[in-house]
């Protein structure tokens, strides 16, 4: 039973996500620290808060999905600030492919709710 956001497994993988992507620009180059780093870390956390926050909505459907739209485009930002990060040498192609894949579990979860939600 859904009784909150923190229940929903698309919020959960996302959520660890964020805090994966987070560590990993940790060793980024300092100059990346307010750039690519920072830009990164703000896209995937963005996932999970417009999860929650568009559940915290979820009585006014049209308002979830908005929310869940937003968190799609994130989604999608995440994954180009991934391949960039990968082509600078800052990720390496294994650590790329793993969270690539990761985010694409992640909007096909995302899109997917929206479907189905009332």
């Amino acid at each position: 039973m859904i009784k909150s956001y923190r229940d929903l497994d698309v919020y959960q993988r996302a959520y660890r996500l964020a805090l994966k992507v987070h560590e990993i620009t940790q060793s980024f180059p300092r100059s990346e620290t307010y750039e690519l780093g920072s830009q990164l870390r703000r896209a995937a956390l963005s996932i999970p808060i417009n999860i929650g926050e568009g559940y915290g909505r979820k009585k006014y459907t049209n308002d979830f999905k908005r929310f869940l739209i937003i968190a799609l485009g994130s989604c999608d930002e995440v994954r180009i600030e991934l391949d960039f990060a990968k082509d600078l040498g800052y990720v390496d192609e294994d650590v790329h492919k793993e969270l690539a894949d990761e985010y694409t579990v992640v909007g096909k979860q995302i899109r997917m709710l929206h479907e189905k939600w009332r």
